[in-house]
């Protein structure tokens, strides 16, 4: 009894509300159009009679993954790990590779062995940590230098007590930077003056690596153009274009 007399108090306060509101509406001008509506247009599928396409032309190995050899993360930590290692390790293990994942100038790869002995030349840049996975531990995000002012990123992702490369690229490029748990990259155009690549990399559970979501041509935000690559756009199989890393 208590609670239906508490609901129907309840509905008399909404109903007064209600109708309050209706009398201030009445006691001013009253309601006044602000014009036409323009109508809703929905999305039109162009050429309908087009088969669906069954496999892209090109494979650009967005999620290709690799375990990184000889590599022992101790307790889940990435900060433990060498980069320099870390890279030597991928390079040993794929000595003549220059496409892919793996691939690395030859120059470049002499001085990733050469780093101990000459560490002013050594490419690899200073690493960044970061949880772009979202498993509340943090990847290691690594920077290699090589020629034609281009840059590889990787990232690799602490798991089974080892390390597990989940994003790798090249480019010529103008910046890196982290929003979140995104991974964005700023590249020169090619050849659209005043233009750049801006590339956000993003953690996809389900195929286990970092995937390139969002791809867009923007104008540079500094009103400066990068210099034009002189190379085709797309990175992941082969050393391809760019500029200096953040």
């Amino acid at each position: 009894m208590r609670a239906n007399r508490a609901g129907l108090l309840a509905a008399v306060a909404v109903t007064g509300g209600v109708l309050a509101a209706t009398a201030g509406c009445g006691a001013g001008d009253g309601l006044k159009s602000e014009g036409p509506v323009p109508a809703a247009v929905g999305p039109v599928r162009l050429w309908p009679e087009l088969p669906p396409a069954s496999d892209p032309p090109v494979d650009y190995g967005e999620t290709d993954t690799e375990r990184v050899p000889g590599i022992t993360v101790r307790g889940g930590d990435v900060r433990t790990v060498d980069p320099v290692a870390v890279v030597r390790a991928e390079v040993e293990a794929h000595p003549d590779t220059y496409t892919g994942g793996d691939g690395m100038y030859e120059e470049t790869a002499r001085a990733v062995l050469a780093c101990d002995s000459a560490p002013a030349k050594c490419p690899v840049l200073s690493p960044y940590y970061r949880d772009l996975t979202g498993n509340g531990r943090d990847e290691l995000i690594v920077g290699i230098r090589m020629p034609e002012q281009q840059v590889s990123v990787r990232v690799y992702m602490a798991e089974d007590g080892g390390l597990t490369r989940v994003m790798s690229t090249v480019d010529q490029v103008v910046s890196v930077e982290l929003a979140g748990r995104n991974l964005i990259v700023r590249a020169a155009s090619a050849g659209i003056p005043g233009y750049e690549y801006r590339t956000a990399w993003v953690w996809d559970a389900r195929q286990h690596s970092m995937l390139p979501t969002r791809d867009e041509i923007v104008p540079v935000r500094d009103g400066t153009a990068p210099s034009p690559r002189t190379t085709p756009r797309r990175t992941a199989p082969a050393p391809v274009s760019p500029e200096p890393a953040a």
